[in-house]
């Protein structure tokens, strides 16, 4: 079958440099192109030019309704357009429910991660899990900011366990933020990558967005925010339940962590892999597990992910019980 597609000013962006977007599409669908003037002839079995005709009308639409994309967020939603046959570009590029990340424009790279973000529109409490470079704590830091500017939430507070520290904080140099702060600075470059420095600066000195350590949360009750406990694998299992009864009215909880780099003492048990197995499936809270397919950083790192998994998998005895989940997906509560 062979079908002809219009093509509207401003797709380059979508074919992406020296066309890789376009040797991707037909990569993956079996498809070949052939662009004429300002037509693109797409060529291949009937269902696989459908699909691709449909990707390059629905960002035609787009760029006619005036929008513009950064070519990084064409390349990943093309890349999730491709793997989910139910995804569109636009689902992805302009969602129904608008999203504000400040100076940076955020989009999902796979599968995992945009039912992420869904369920944390969705859902007030969601667990994320899975190995580092998956994007769990960059994505909640941007939904965390996108709630923020356009004042879903009063404020944001993000929490880390200071495991490293340990009982010798009080001997580090420095008043306690600064003690603390080398801990949280994963938290620090996130936002420093959604806002302008002023601005973050402004919010921090007003208490609007709080970084803190886990231990600094007992006590209190935490309305109209959006709240991160990001490498939760670290807390324990007291501490967990400590954080997850903080939760006031109109907030949101995200506990992000990967159960396979527990650095707690062997005879402490993680309060994440705890709460998973306890509220797991209470109604009204989600669980994604992420997987090597999801990591964004080199795709090195996705292999060395991988081959680890493999050696571990033939050590004997079996790996801890802390590590009981090992798979990926979408999980919630009720």
């Amino acid at each position: 079958m062979k079908q002809s597609v219009a093509l509207a000013g401003g797709i380059e962006q979508l074919f992406g440099t020296r066309d890789e977007n376009l040797k991707l599409m037909e990569s993956v669908l079996g498809v070949t192109t052939m662009l004429r003037d300002n037509q693109l002839e797409i060529e291949g079995e009937a269902d696989a030019v459908e699909r691709a005709a449909r990707i390059i009308e629905s960002y035609n639409e787009m760029i006619r309704e005036g929008r513009a994309f950064e070519q990084a967020e064409v390349k990943a939603a093309l890349r999730l357009a491709l793997a989910e046959q139910d995804v569109t570009l636009r689902s992805v590029l302009a969602p129904s429910r608008p999203r504000v990340f400040g100076k940076k424009s955020v989009t999902p790279r796979s599968p995992n991660q945009r039912r992420y973000m869904e369920l944390m529109e969705k859902y007030d409490m969601v667990f994320a899990i899975g190995p580092g470079g998956t994007g769990k704590t960059y994505l909640a830091v941007a939904m965390a900011v996108s709630a923020l500017l356009t004042k879903q939430v009063n404020r944001i507070i993000l929490v880390r366990p200071a495991v490293e520290a340990g009982e010798r904080l009080g001997f580090l140099p420095g008043t306690i933020q600064e003690k603390v702060d080398p801990y949280m600075r994963p938290l620090y470059d996130a936002l420093y990558d959604m806002l302008d420095a002023d601005k973050l600066e402004r919010y921090l000195e007003r208490g609007i967005i709080e970084v803190a350590p886990l231990a600094f949360m007992r006590g209190r009750t935490l309305n109209d925010s959006f709240v991160i406990l990001d490498e939760a694998q670290n807390s324990t299992s007291e501490q967990m339940k400590m954080f997850l009864t903080r939760l006031g009215f109109n907030s949101k909880a995200v506990i992000t962590g990967d159960v396979t780099q527990i650095d707690l003492p062997s005879e402490r048990r993680s309060g994440l892999v705890d709460a998973i197995d306890v509220v797991g499936k209470v109604e009204g809270i989600a669980t994604v597990y992420f997987g090597d397919r999801d990591v964004v950083r080199h795709s090195l790192v996705q292999r060395i992910i991988r081959a680890y998994e493999e050696f571990e998998a033939k050590q004997t005895p079996p790996a801890s019980p802390q590590v009981s989940r090992r798979v990926t997906g979408t999980q919630a509560g009720g």
